[in-house]
């Protein structure tokens, strides 16, 4: 059994071994051929639209799916399905990616005649620059391999990862080229959690109107224990007229309430309230609300206008549903 673990340990090694020097050998590939094509998809006005068949169409699919992602707008159009009417869902604004290894695929040479009347630019990722797409194309990016990592020869393996790799890199130097940032991916993503985290407002997600739990500087203990218990937020805040706060009332001035034995009854909210508390502008990030929470080690933000007004109230319950957690 040992050497049976040892040998599937080996072969696994071995795949990765033969991956590691194809994905190597690209580095001498990212030449003038390399930094035309950027500039072709730079210069594009409609969508890169990328075409491939077999393993070569799945290693299209994420290319268009990352170039998509990261500001170069993009799609897949199987090749196969581009010879019965789906190639003309390519304009005259748009251009080609093509990917082959051998560069002979049918159903892409197919469709080159019809891609050369269209006049778009045609890029192709082949592993045999001598091949008829590679010849076609107006420029050619080399991403033949030495070996697959298959021991037969035959899956496609290193070949595929080598064309992955390329087609990452022509993304994300257009994504530098461009001045793509971290608010622009978040745009494209809102939906995950870096959209969440760099798009979401505390406005968005904060207690307004009856949700805010309020009491007036008159108001009882026994009053502002009533207002927690309906609001369910562990808090109450103390008000002056217009909504200027005076302070703020928690479960944790609750205890220390309780401990002194007061009458809840007769209490004055304004005898036991904290003054001190910590605030947030509506428009600031919830992650930036999360942070203080965190740094804190509190629950609760109260959300201010004008360094005084109670706009809102942020739990961190409010948090952990917008999945900002």
């Amino acid at each position: 059994m040992l050497k049976s673990a040892d040998k599937i340990r080996a072969l696994g090694l071995a795949v990765i071994e033969t991956e590691n020097q194809a994905i190597a050998a690209l580095t001498n590939r990212i030449n003038d051929a390399f930094v035309e094509a950027c500039e072709f998809m730079l210069q594009c006005e409609g969508r890169i639209v990328v075409i491939g068949m077999g393993k070569s169409g799945h290693i299209g699919s994420k290319i268009a799916a990352t170039l998509a992602s990261t500001g170069s707008p993009a799609f897949f159009v199987h090749p196969g399905e581009a010879s019965h009417g789906d190639l003309g869902m390519i304009t005259p604004k748009d251009m080609v990616l093509a990917l082959s290894n051998s560069g002979e695929t049918e159903e892409i040479l197919l469709i080159l005649p019809l891609i050369k009347r269209l006049g778009v630019p045609l890029i192709s990722l082949t592993g045999n620059s001598y091949s008829t797409l590679a010849k076609a194309a107006t420029i050619n990016i080399d991403v033949s391999v030495e070996k697959e990592a298959c021991p037969l020869g035959l899956a496609p393996t290193s070949s595929t990862t080598a064309a992955l790799v390329m087609g990452d890199a022509l993304a994300i130097a257009l994504l530098e080229a461009k001045g793509f940032s971290a608010e622009d991916f978040a745009r494209s993503h809102p939906g995950g959690r870096l959209g969440r985290r760099l798009l979401l407002l505390v406005q968005d997600i904060m207690h307004t109107g009856d949700e805010m739990p309020i009491v007036p500087i008159t108001a009882t203990l026994r009053d502002a224990l009533l207002e927690m218990t309906r609001k369910g937020l562990g808090m109450t805040t103390i008000v002056n007229q217009g909504l200027d706060i005076a302070g703020i009332f928690t479960d944790g001035d609750l205890r220390r309430a309780l401990d002194k034995q007061l009458d809840i009854h007769n209490t004055i909210i304004t005898e036991v309230m904290t003054t001190e508390y910590k605030r947030i502008d509506a428009d600031c990030l919830a992650i930036e609300a999360l942070s203080i929470m965190q740094s804190d080690q509190i629950t609760v933000l109260l959300v201010v206008e004008k360094q005084q007004t109670l706009t809102g109230v942020l739990h961190i319950h409010d948090l952990l549903r917008a999945r900002v957690i």
